[in-house]
């Protein structure tokens, strides 16, 4: 007899990456298909569900704690934990009283055929692919937000990096077809979403299992009708080629806007953590897309203290990005990883210091923002503008990623419009003034 899950309700926590809130929002459709409705997390709920992420050891320390809050709040609820952490530490995870079930990345989206018909577990379940042997992929995307949505074009990683775990937590890299990526994004057009980031462990390496390109890819999504932009969310560099920059440059509807992981400013650290460029690739990057594209936002992701790291070394790598023409940073501070090749490198650097390297990265990160913001006053821009009403302000971002703010209007939720970059708002926004 077929369990009825009419009138049930499952709630979602997501940690990590714009990959892993494309995949929760794919398996919530599927909790939904079957009769579920989705709550708030914080809500009382029949099924929790955690998708985790182990990119730090803070971030495991999140996934515990609220897999712990939603036992506290239902101790009776169906709990599911997948995502990284369960893929690399499933058998920690079974050691939290209440967790039913720990799926891995293969087992992530067949969630609902683990529902049992919502009976507790005597013991913890754990269900996962070795990563070696993790092969197929499954497509995600999310929705719920009216404005834009994650799509996942790309899984897994081949590059194992010293100081990662992914390739660990989702396997080998691989990708679906060019023609079915254009269909989710047909998809994603229907339900009037005007702006997708395309996401994935290592996009710029699409096409591996399909024999096609990550460029083939670009050129064939600009063509979908109903998509206002497209964001290409972080690429590598020495995968970033100046083709692709190039047809940036001039299509209709990739967005000016790069984000770009460099993690060290210095060479010899590069070659610690097994990165496949040195520091005048990535600066030869950087130099293209603003000759190409002056106004083009350049993110840049940066680790700071990583094992081997000297002061000397940091210092190579703060003012490499003093001097690049970038618009801001992200950095983090190195965390430990288990069985990672990088725990073998000597010259381990202490917290403190990690922390305080971090802190004058952020600092020159706020000076490289508030410059390229500055530069942009007086510029027009199309901005797309969000659902939420700010303090009777409404909020958007432009093609090269401004955030701007207008007087509210609900009219313009959803919708694209040409804007006059003005002055200082708050936090951090520039006062639009609309063109129609």
């Amino acid at each position: 007899m077929e369990f009825n899950y009419q009138g049930k309700t499952v709630a979602f926590y997501t940690l990590g990456c714009k990959l892993n809130f494309s995949e929760t929002s794919t398996m919530a459709q599927k909790f939904e298909d079957i009769g579920f409705q989705r709550t708030d997390f914080k809500e009382q709920a029949d099924v929790y569900v955690l998708n985790s992420c182990s990119v730090t050891a803070e971030s495991d320390k999140k996934s515990r704690n609220y897999i712990r809050s939603a036992i506290r709040r239902n101790p009776k609820a169906l709990v599911l934990v997948t995502g990284c952490y369960a893929q690399l530490k499933a058998n920690d995870l079974a050691q939290i009283e209440g967790v039913d079930y720990v799926l891995g990345s293969a087992e992530k989206l067949n969630v609902t055929s683990y529902l049992n018909n919502l009976v507790k577990t005597d013991e913890t379940v754990i269900s996962l692919t070795p990563f070696k042997e993790i092969n197929d992929f499954h497509k995600a995307y999310s929705y719920g937000d009216r404005t834009r949505s994650f799509l996942k074009v790309q899984d897994g990683c081949n590059y194992f990096c010293t100081y990662c775990t992914i390739p660990m937590a989702r396997g080998k890299s691989r990708n679906d077809t060019i023609d079915n990526t254009v269909e989710e994004a047909k998809l994603i057009s229907q339900k009037g979403i005007k702006e997708v980031i395309l996401t994935g462990v290592n996009i710029g390496d699409f096409g591996r299992s399909s024999n096609e390109t990550f460029f083939d890819l670009v050129k064939a999504l600009d063509e979908v009708e109903g998509i206002e932009r497209y964001r290409i969310s972080s690429i590598e560099p020495n995968l970033l080629t100046d083709e692709i920059i190039d047809f940036v440059a001039n299509s209709k509807r990739f967005a000016p806007h790069f984000h770009l992981p460099l993690q060290s400013g210095s060479n010899e650290v590069l070659k610690l953590m097994k990165r496949k460029y040195n520091r005048e690739l990535f600066a030869e990057r950087v130099t293209h897309i603003k000759k190409v594209i002056p106004h083009a936002f350049i993110g840049v992701d940066v680790i700071a203290g990583t094992n081997g790291e000297t002061e000397a070394y940091f210092s190579d790598t703060y003012n490499f990005l003093r001097d690049l023409d970038i618009s801001q940073l992200h950095p983090f501070p190195y965390s430990e990883r288990p069985n990672t090749a990088a725990l073998k490198i000597d010259g381990v650097v202490p917290k403190t210091i990690r922390k305080e390297r971090v802190q004058r990265l952020i600092e020159l990160s706020n000076r490289k923002l508030r410059l390229f913001y500055e530069q942009s006053v007086g510029d027009m821009h199309s901005v797309l503008f969000e659902q939420s009403n700010v303090n009777n302000k409404i909020l958007g971002w432009t093609d090269n990623y401004i955030r701007v703010e207008v007087p509210w209007d609900k009219n313009l939720v959803n919708k694209v419009f040409d804007v006059k970059l003005g002055n200082w708002g708050n936090e951090n926004r520039l006062i639009g003034e609309i063109f129609t």
